[in-house]
């Protein structure tokens, strides 16, 4: 029981909260969906999946949901933008999202009071009301102060004093630029010492947010000016890490039952003596994180999402290293992971041995990496020697002269390379410098590669956040056309290749799809060819594309063409396109959109085939 706190705190597992949400909004006629991949569809804005409404983006601009018009979800979602911020009390990597969903069907009023009834009734999670306060739009010169969302949280009980008004800046969605827009209101707990005091707006510290309901209200035009949408609808997301700490009366979303037992794994493999708080947590997120991506399809490599799991994988056994383990251990704290997730999520359960050997992979390729790190640091400092010796006389007049010294521009190159702990680097060029009997001036490459890692991660905060403003996808024609000649690249692939085929990701723009595909070995000149005939055959077909809504499991007995089956709902959309000859080319689940005319789409050219990952091949394709 938090101190001074009248209602005793329930004491609530994290399946049971998860279970809980779903239960609570099924009892208000919502069909409950499952959790989309990390990996987005059709959405080439983002790496991965960043909130719950991201993968909802088409439905929410007006698309029909096969579920219905009130859906429920636990979406899992990846944010790297705070990464640095990972070991304090609240950040996370990996997090899901709870969230319910009204596609013109209920707004404000029935939005807020379910979320009151589900926090505070006696029969839900019991949280006590007087620790509740609220933030509502407070109005500015484009829409106006949000008072009716005010008053449904006086009706229900919330004083006026313990809800704020704020900016847009704090209280307004926008999908960009243009479309639909809306306030929103957030609810917040108190965390601070003794009774709660003011508000969010007046003690931000000490309340912490656990839901948000966003409110879909107007769509913004090019001029500036908002209109009423015709169809209004909400999107909320309580994140339940945070509200699972909250309802334990935890201090940390760390103290939950997703880390402790993993964190007293840690310390017993790196030794009490060597633990650090803040390094175990580290591991610990970044693994967690390791696992659902890699359950996903994802897999490390130097670029694009694979370069965000290796680096996380490589943050952890920096951490590692730091607390004196130089041994592989990461898979043994995945597995701790996997045994969390594997009842909630069938990628994780399904992918087990493969995400225990990606894992174990990198740490051994790590130990690869070592070796070349040190070759690296013993030729940049034979650089350094040879420099000082070119300029030995500016050195002698001018001891800051860039080339006096190790370039901190190496040893950052170096860094970015091999992911290593600058702290190591510097350690390994001190021995260095002391068995040659030549100092190097540690205070200023220190200061200088701490300027360009500040750098380097806000312009990777600014690259995780990419184009998404709330999940748009984007739904040009051309990126449509694009879509639909990636279903039949993959009909042909499997035509050509074999039915091992299948799809490992994708990400379209207007310039190009990109298409990673599951096959052992580089493609032939003729069978690309081959690939694109195929694709330009059913182009000139003139395609009929028609959607029909079934079970999913008719679809999948009947043999319809699809991956990563449980992120699907149980009624699904598929997709068939016919040609005038009668031929069907592709008949594949999807979320769509896909073009009308397929003979206005051009010519289709494969541009580049090449290796993504182990067993995994990537096309970069084109239409003319």
């Amino acid at each position: 029981m938090r101190k001074n706190h009248t209602v005793q705190l329930m004491q609530i597992s994290s399946s049971q909260l998860r279970q809980k949400y779903l239960d609570f909004f099924r009892s208000k006629n919502h069909a409950i969906i499952p959790s989309a991949p990390l990996v987005p569809e059709n959405d080439a804005s983002v790496l991965f999946n960043t909130a719950g409404m991201q993968p909802l983006v088409p439905y929410l601009l007006g698309e029909k949901h096969p579920m219905g018009t009130r859906l429920a979800d636990v979406q899992k979602c990846v944010r790297t933008g705070d990464i640095d911020d990972v070991g304090d009390d609240t950040h996370h990597t990996f997090f899901e999202m709870l969230g319910n969903w009204s596609l013109g069907d209920y707004f404000k009023r029935g939005s807020i009071e379910m979320s009151w009834e589900f926090l505070t009734s006696l029969d839900w999670l019991g949280l006590d009301p007087k620790m509740i306060s609220v933030t509502v739009f407070e109005g500015d010169a484009n829409a106006p102060r949000d008072e009716e969302s005010a008053d449904i949280w006086v009706s229900l009980g919330v004083p006026r004093e313990r809800i704020a008004y704020l900016p847009a800046e704090d209280n307004w969605w926008a999908a960009g630029p243009t479309g639909p827009c809306g306030p929103d209101t957030e609810i917040f707990y108190w965390v601070g010492e003794g009774e709660p005091q003011g508000n969010k707006g007046t003690h931000s510290k000490e309340w912490m947010e656990i839901w948000n309901n966003v409110f879909m209200q107007f769509n913004k035009k090019a001029d500036g000016t908002l209109e009423n949408l015709p169809a209004q609808n909400v999107d909320t997301g309580m994140g339940l890490e945070r509200t699972l700490a909250v309802i334990n009366g935890k201090k940390t979303t760390y103290d939950t039952d997703f880390f402790v037992n993993t964190l007293e794994h840690i310390n017993r493999i790196v030794g009490e003596n060597n633990y650090n708080e803040r390094g175990a947590r580290i591991i610990a997120d970044h693994l967690r994180t390791a696992v659902h991506m890699i359950a996903d399809g994802v897999k490390p490599s130097n670029t694009d999402r694979g370069y965000v799991l290796r680096r996380l994988i490589r943050r952890a056994i920096r951490e590692a290293h730091k607390m004196g383990h130089e041994d592989a251990c990461l898979a043994q704290v995945a597995r701790d992971f996997i045994h969390i997730y594997q009842d909630v999520y069938e990628s994780v359960k399904n992918n087990e041995t493969v995400i225990i050997d990606e894992i174990s992979r990198e740490e051994t390729q790590f130990q690869k990496t070592v070796k070349q790190w040190f070759k690296e640091l013993e030729k940049l400092f034979n650089k350094f020697i040879i420099n000082r010796t070119e300029v030995k006389n500016v050195w002698e007049q001018n001891p800051s002269h860039e080339h006096s010294d190790i370039s901190w521009k190496d040893l950052y190159y170096i860094f970015e390379t091999y992911w290593l702990p600058f702290e190591m680097s510097l350690e390994e060029l001190r021995r260095i410098s002391n068995e040659r009997d030549i100092p190097i001036e540690e205070d200023r490459i220190k200061s200088e590669f701490d300027e360009a890692e500040k750098a380097h991660a806000d312009l990777s905060r600014t690259a995780s956040a990419g184009m998404f403003k709330g999940g748009l996808a984007d739904h040009s024609d051309v990126t449509i056309s694009l879509h639909t000649a990636c279903h039949l690249m993959l009909a042909g692939l499997r035509k050509v290749l074999g039915e091992h085929v299948m799809q490992a990701g994708s990400n379209i723009t207007p310039e190009r799809l990109r298409f990673d595909f599951t096959h052992p070995e580089k493609m032939t000149p003729e069978q690309i060819k081959a690939v694109e005939d195929y694709v330009n055959g059913a182009l000139k077909a003139h395609l009929t594309v028609t959607m029909t809504e079934e079970p999913k499991d008719n679809a999948k007995a009947r043999g319809v063409l699809g991956a990563f089956w449980e992120k699907y709902p149980e009624t699904v959309k598929v997709y068939k396109m016919v040609g005038d000859d009668g031929v069907t080319y592709s008949e594949e689940l999807c979320g769509g959109p896909h073009v009308e005319e397929s003979s206005k789409m051009g010519t289709f050219k494969i541009q580049k085939e090449e290796a993504s990952s182990a067993g995994v091949r990537r096309i970069k394709a084109v239409l003319q």
